[in-house]
């Protein structure tokens, strides 16, 4: 057997007749790697063993010879595999009602003996270049799916990978997520994320911010109008409920949704059927729904300014995006995604992030939270003519993150900084372990016996708490 190469196409031969075998090993030698199988439990080992581009196999094998049984095996077995192999069937003449129902079964065509070669030459190679072209389709789909996703997500804390982790569960669900965190958070990319890791992933993602439409067009918004609904209304216009039929709708800020709307949703949640503004024909969709808000929806059923028996329909599974003052581990780690991000988009050069500017960054409580510190990298990377960015170009706001005597501090040097960034970092994570040492390298993603001689060496064994040998 021959070993293929990246770019030779191989071929199942299917045969229990060696003489038969022979010939058309013959044929196709010059233009195919040629591998054989004599019955069907050889094929399928065949199948799971190689990489076979197209199958070329008698219909009637042993032991069943009188029947088609095993040959329609061959055609199951290899219609499983992803992307399917195609398989071409030969029969005799007199069993043409025979390879029609292994076509039935899949196959991807048949002839009947005797045949003309070149005829099945022509099949042949056109059942290899579309078995060829599945895969590279399969390839360029992998690729993007990998780019997309949770990938996106940037960060390692542990309260970013406790909402992922809950996010994989249910993308695998057509289940209604509710989206709970403070404005910039990142609501939106999650709700994505959701939609590009389900089994909707190849239908559209429709975001609506219902914060942002007025309350009097919100309905036609959501649900579409017909010609005449209205003044203005000249023809019909889809809703995003239709835009979004077989894929996910998003909606942000759901507690702003008037009550009538909520009513309407509501229905739709419960019969995945409406009407357009003005008109009578109930139209179905099938969608999935993920929706958001940056408030205590729970507080807001108690006011009486959302409907509690929406509430329960939106809260089938809830999912909170922590504030980044939760997550302060990913500071470091989004603040570089950023400076990659924009220097690419301004088609700057890539600085280096000084550490003195990182010591401030994680001092800072990040009320606009991720959206908040893009913006900020934004600016300093086009404010920053030099190739590290600094603390210089930093907003008023956040100058008093900076140290008070920067003059008289071991911080302006680089070695300084780095130091003071250690401490920042490995106090941080003794105090949101409660002093646990165990727990706080764990969340480090160091050692417990470099933790403690990092402790040592920054001067912070002081810092033990009555659990901190745990």
């Amino acid at each position: 057997m021959s070993e293929p190469t990246e770019t030779q196409t191989t071929l199942l031969l299917v045969e229990d007749d060696a003489s038969v075998r022979r010939n058309l090993r013959w044929a196709f030698a010059e233009s195919y790697r040629v591998i054989e199988a004599a019955t069907r439990a050889e094929a399928v080992e065949q199948l799971q063993r190689e990489r076979v581009d197209v199958v070329l196999s008698d219909l009637r094998l042993p032991p069943a010879l009188d029947e088609i049984s095993e040959g329609l095996a061959v055609v199951e077995a290899a219609r499983k595999l992803r992307p399917p192999v195609p398989v071409i069937v030969v029969t005799a003449s007199e069993s043409k009602k025979a390879a029609l129902e292994a076509v039935r079964c899949g196959a991807y065509g048949f002839f009947e003996k005797p045949f003309n070669p070149e005829e099945v030459s022509h099949i042949v190679n056109q059942a290899a270049r579309a078995h060829r072209l599945e895969e590279e389709i399969m390839c360029l789909r992998a690729g993007l799916l990998e780019s997309k996703g949770f990938s996106h997500l940037v960060g390692k804390s542990q309260a970013l990978e406790k909402t992922i982790k809950q996010a994989r569960a249910v993308a695998e669900t057509n289940a209604t997520v509710l989206l709970m965190g403070e404005n910039g958070t990142g609501k939106e990319m999650l709700a994505r994320a959701i939609h590009e890791e389900s089994t909707r992933a190849a239908e559209p993602f429709i975001a609506v911010s219902c914060a942002a439409l007025p309350e009097s067009l919100i309905e036609s918004e959501l649900f579409g109008h017909e010609k005449g609904a209205f003044t203005g209304a000249t023809q019909m216009r889809k809703g995003r409920f239709e835009l979004a039929d077989r894929g996910t709708l998003f909606l942000d800020e759901v507690s702003e949704l008037s009550p009538a709307v909520q009513v309407k949703l509501l229905r739709v949640l419960q019969e995945r059927s409406f009407e357009r503004v003005g008109g009578t024909k109930t139209l179905e969709v099938d969608i999935r729904l993920i929706a958001a808000c940056n408030c205590d929806l729970e507080k807001q059923v108690e006011n009486g300014r959302f409907r509690r028996d929406l509430y329960y329909r939106l809260n089938v599974v809830p999912l909170v995006m922590p504030p980044l003052r939760e997550r302060r581990d990913d500071i470091p780690l989004l603040a570089a995604h950023f400076v990659a991000k924009v220097s690419e988009k301004h088609r700057r050069p890539r600085p280096e992030l000084d550490p003195a500017l990182i010591e401030a960054l994680l001092e800072y409580d990040w009320p606009g939270n991720v959206r908040e510190l893009e913006n900020v990298i934004e600016r300093l990377v086009i404010l920053t003519t030099s190739g590290r960015l600094g603390v210089e170009f930093l907003p008023e706001n956040m100058q008093h993150t900076l140290p008070r005597d920067a003059a008289a501090s071991d911080e302006t040097t680089l070695e300084g900084a780095t130091l003071a960034l250690k401490r920042r970092m490995i106090t941080a994570a003794l105090k949101a372990e409660s002093g646990n040492k165990v727990a706080a390298a764990k969340r480090l993603g160091i050692s417990r016996s470099y933790l403690h001689r990092l402790i040592t060496e920054l001067g912070l064994a002081d810092m033990d708490a009555p659990n901190s040998h745990k």
